[in-house]
């Protein structure tokens, strides 16, 4: 299956429209637009290229939405382009991510998400379009608040409901699809 980001695209911007057209568009996550159309998401471009840099990285921003009132950063995504490419590497490094939330306090506070070019759920098939979900352009933590989370559920009490839709989408959609999500 061909990658549709172009290669030499900037990863902030491939990270921004696979926001607008598939999270957002597809309505993969129901609660995204509402801080992105406000500017609350935080995009950053990691420079990291060791998971021990990216650990690093990962506390700083773990720190600074702790300290920043949400109505300024609601959520972050760190975009991780030079560093656990490898997806196995990727989802290893996700327990050193929640060691990180731990170590500073934060569990109940902020939780790390996950997405990856090569996502795939376990019980999946590696070309499985319901993986999609989970498949960004570029390796990427999110940070969620999870009193944000809180209020998504309130609004939304039944969030497997929102796991079944989104397979519904994708199996409708077809990798065909996905891919013209991101032609220009």
């Amino acid at each position: 299956m061909a990658d549709p980001i172009p290669p030499t695209e900037d990863p902030i911007d491939a990270t921004r429209r696979w926001v607008e057209r598939a999270v957002i568009g597809l309505n993969l996550c129901p609660f995204a637009k509402a801080v992105y159309v406000k500017q609350q998401v935080r995009f950053v471009l990691s420079d990291a290229s060791t998971p021990e840099a990216l650990l690093e990285e990962l506390a700083e921003e773990l720190v600074l939405l702790r300290d920043t009132d949400p109505e300024q950063i609601d959520t972050t995504l760190i975009v991780h382009p030079d560093v656990l490419a490898d997806f196995l590497d990727y989802n290893d490094f996700l327990e050193n991510a929640d060691a990180a939330v731990e170590a500073l306090d934060l569990q109940g506070e902020i939780q790390v998400a996950s997405f990856h070019p090569n996502y795939q759920f376990a019980g999946t098939m590696p070309d499985d379009i319901s993986n999609y979900t989970n498949r960004s352009p570029y390796p990427t933590l999110h940070l969620l608040r999870e009193a944000s989370i809180d209020r998504a559920v309130e609004a939304f009490p039944d969030p497997d409901v929102i796991v079944e839709r989104n397979v519904k989408t994708l199996d409708a959609l077809g990798h065909a699809g996905w891919e013209k999500l991101f032609a220009e």
